[in-house]
């Protein structure tokens, strides 16, 4: 079961803002050099195991010996109906299991619908009840959702000491997204002293079951060399691996690694199919590099048209770039022209994001 998380967006501001979990430089991928430390070297190759003596050949065929059967697994009636949006079957199935069989996942699935306001109406108090009866059975998972609702203020008053403790159960019984809430914590530094190195640990348990922003995060951590080692070619692994879930910082740092060639391959033109995917997403770092690429030509053909736009694109978020606009001014009247139109629709939209926010 999927459940939402409240608070994890503000934690990972808090670690953001302490500039812990850095993000790329505004520096185009032309001009990023090289780094200092060269990658760390890979393992030596184990030597290969010597072949098994062949086995002597059977007299008589022996009989085939059937596999044993599959446990048989009980449909959950109550979880299937939530995940096609029946949401008011769920409801209805997941009461009578809990009224039959007191059973943790219905109790959490109650605690979801109630959260979220599916099927019945809203009720924070009574999902942290539902959450909280499934916690005390050992439910890694409304655990987590507890904690969430600490963090927030959903069951009366922040309460991050109570919600750090549900984290960190959770995260024993190897529930990935508390790991890396709680990892994001030990960098935060106040509900726990920093610990970089705990913070790793955590992001690791995490990553290696396929928690995207884990990988990027234990990524971030072996870049700088905070907690870890310092090893590029191992952050830029965890890059990939995070960027094939689709998290978006994950794309423009590798992508800008694959570009400079920094603990992978070098291959511009990846580079810039990563860097696209970003920019298209709306990160304004990845629009300010995609530009540059489109300007000189590199990993893509050049483009005038659309380097102009994502270059607007780029400072109507943030990033601006001085060799970016000289490039600009050289272009004849008409090529500037398209491209701010190209560029309009965006910074329109961005600009109502804006008004909308305030």
């Amino acid at each position: 079961m999927r459940i939402a998380r409240f608070a994890a967006t503000g934690i990972l501001a808090l670690a953001l803002s302490a500039a812990v979990i850095a993000r790329a430089s505004a520096q185009a991928p032309v001009e990023i050099s090289p780094p200092t430390t060269p990658p760390a070297a890979k393992p030596a190759a184990k030597p290969a195991p010597k072949p098994a003596p062949p086995k002597p050949a059977p007299t008589q065929a022996a009989a085939p010996v059937p596999p044993p059967a599959a446990p048989r697994r009980e449909v959950d009636i109550a979880y299937g109906a939530y995940q096609r949006g029946y949401y008011i079957t769920a409801f209805a199935a997941a009461t009578r299991r809990v009224e039959e069989r007191k059973d943790p996942k219905a109790m959490t699935l109650l605690g979801e619908l109630y959260a979220n306001g599916l099927g019945i109406e809203r009720d924070d108090k009574k999902a942290a009840e539902w959450y909280r009866l499934a916690a005390e059975r050992g439910d890694r998972e409304a655990m987590f959702a507890l904690a969430m609702l600490h963090f927030s203020g959903r069951t009366g008053a922040v309460n991050r000491e109570e919600g750090a403790k549900l984290l960190a159960a959770a995260a024993k019984l190897g529930n990935p997204a508390a790991a890396y809430d709680l990892g994001l914590l030990y960098i935060e530094g106040q509900l726990f002293p920093q610990d970089f190195a705990r913070a790793a640990e955590l992001f690791r348990s995490a990553a290696q079951v396929g928690n995207a922003e884990a990988q990027y995060a234990l990524a971030t951590l072996y870049k700088e060399g905070r907690g870890v080692p310092k090893d590029l070619v191992e952050a830029t692994r965890l890059l990939a691996a995070a960027s094939l879930a689709d998290n978006t910082d994950a794309l423009v740092e590798y992508g800008i690694a694959l570009f400079n060639g920094t603990g992978v391959a070098k291959n511009e033109r990846l580079a810039a199919i990563l860097l696209a995917k970003a920019a298209r997403k709306g990160n304004p770092i990845a629009q300010n590099r995609l530009a540059n690429i489109l300007a000189v030509g590199r990993g893509a053909n050049p483009n005038p048209v659309q380097a102009i736009k994502w270059h607007i694109i780029a400072k109507a978020g943030g990033v601006s770039d001085v060799p970016l606009d000289a490039f600009v001014q050289q272009q004849p009247p008409d090529v500037r022209a398209a491209g701010e139109k190209a560029a309009k629709p965006w910074v329109d939209a961005l600009k109502e994001l804006r008004a909308s926010r305030s």
